[in-house]
């Protein structure tokens, strides 16, 4: 297991995280994050991040939106429920569509990791086609199966997609 492993386990595994996600399209294109997972691991995702306490969804959204990308949104319609299960690691993560309202597009950084751990790498607005350049290991499992963008829009419902736990 390499540190940044590690203090990933350390930080978020044994035990249950809510997390909210917002998925932001302009112009056919997704803003998608790739977070360093550790070794030469990798993860594109929306932004979004766990939910702190005493805060609602929505806070907890813009709150995270911001620290990972500088821009400020408004939250519109909830989407989806996904549930994410790969000891150490259980989340249940709750989709958003949002909207720009104001920042400057810039790379964050996770206030709850030291600098020399962050897990942000890169960032930027994606079109189905690189998108489905990412090999599917490497992206949310919610991202597999679309065939466009508009397919985000319309998911609905809870999705487990067969997490270890399961099998």
């Amino acid at each position: 297991m390499t540190k940044l492993e590690k203090e990933i386990e350390e930080k978020f595994g044994g035990r249950l995280r809510t997390r909210v996600n917002g998925v932001l399209i302009q112009d056919d294109k997704i803003l998608l994050i790739k977070h360093k997972m550790g070794g030469n691991k990798y993860f594109w995702n929306v932004p979004g991040g766990g939910m702190k306490y005493g805060t609602s969804c929505i806070e907890n959204l813009k709150r995270e939106f911001l620290e990972e990308t500088g821009l400020l949104v408004d939250v519109k319609s909830f989407i989806s429920t996904s549930e994410f299960l790969s000891p150490p690691l259980h989340a249940v993560e709750l989709f958003f569509e949002v909207e720009v309202a104001g920042g400057e597009l810039k790379m964050g950084k996770d206030p709850e990791l030291e600098e020399e751990s962050q897990l942000i790498t890169e960032m930027g607005f994606l079109d189905i086609e690189n998108l489905a350049l990412i090999k599917k290991e490497e992206k949310h499992r919610i991202f597999w199966g679309i065939k466009s963008l508009n397919d985000v829009r319309i998911w609905k419902g809870y999705f487990n997609f067969e997490n270890n736990c399961l099998k």
